[in-house]
């Protein structure tokens, strides 16, 4: 599938076509057993009317609301300041853009930008970067099995090469991360999981962080390539990376970085992806 590799990690994969047979006579003999639909109160007519919309229902309270996420994030950077990474941080006001103010020592305030699933344009456009922040990150919490991690990834970063070259924005973000508690868990297994830390009562480990290009020297035409071989260096990846006992030296390991290129061919896309010393994984795509 397009983009899958754009992550190190997939998910187990859909039931076999047996199991989803199973399920669906199941859900055919509850219709046909009116003595069953009687004790809940129900009639036939009643369950067959009803049941595409308990479908969605089941599936919107299965899904992770905002609140639900900003605990995740929440939990995640009182950790940061318990292990001395970031010594505060600030969460959003209710009603406002959900912007994450963290404090770091020798670096000074960054903005963590939370958002759902990437491949909405509301999670990759539809933000502002603020003006106080020394780096900028784009966090995607996304726990949809519709698409395999890297393509849900692979999708965000198309949005986000288009708005990068656009003359529409002015703003830029330098990083985005990719991580929420599905991470590491049977839903989403992990490779990095030997590095996980308890956070809340949960296995957290370390996420996936890609390193974005400068937005300079748009229109000039002697420049081809921006980042495109990871060549720009951050300093928040390293210090969130501290947090799971991952080094100074060694965090490079773990930081992938998003790249463009403009040729002949059009705008290429990189997206490379590190999870530890010589393992990493890269996705590429073109776009006239």
């Amino acid at each position: 599938m397009a983009g899958e590799t754009a992550t190190p990690c997939n998910h187990p994969g859909a039931p076999p076509d047996e199991i989803i047979d199973l399920v669906a006579d199941a859900v055919k003999a509850i219709a046909r057993d009116e003595a069953f639909l009687q004790k809940h109160g129900l009639t036939a007519k009643d369950f067959e009317l009803a049941l595409p919309a308990a479908i969605q229902r089941i599936r919107g309270s299965a899904a992770a609301g905002n609140s639900d996420r900003r605990e995740f994030l929440t939990e995640f950077f009182k950790h940061m300041v318990k292990t001395g990474a970031i010594s505060d941080f600030e969460k959003p006001e209710y009603g406002k853009d959900t912007v994450y103010r963290l404090q770091v020592a020798g670096v000074g305030g960054v903005a963590i930008i939370q958002k759902g699933c990437p491949d909405g344009a509301h999670s990759s456009v539809a933000r502002s970067s603020p003006e106080w922040a020394q780096e900028t990150y784009l966090w995607w919490l996304c726990d949809s099995l519709q698409y395999e991690p890297g393509e849900h990834v692979a999708k965000g970063v198309n949005r986000l090469q288009k708005r990068f070259f656009s003359d529409a924005y002015r703003d830029s973000i330098d990083g985005v991360i990719f991580h929420n508690s599905m991470c590491g868990s049977p839903l989403r297994p992990c490779p990095k999981i030997s590095r996980a830390i308890d956070i809340a009562g949960g296995a957290v480990p370390p996420p996936c962080v890609w390193v974005m290009p400068e937005r300079i020297n748009l229109n000039n035409p002697s420049t081809t390539n921006w980042n495109w071989s990871g060549e720009r260096s951050l300093r928040f990846p390293t210090i969130l990376f501290s947090t799971f006992g991952i080094d100074e030296q060694e965090a490079p390991h773990f930081t992938g970085h998003i790249g463009f290129l403009k040729g002949g061919r059009g705008t290429r896309t990189t997206i490379s992806s590190r999870f530890g010393i010589g393992a990493s994984t890269v996705y590429r795509s073109n776009s006239r």
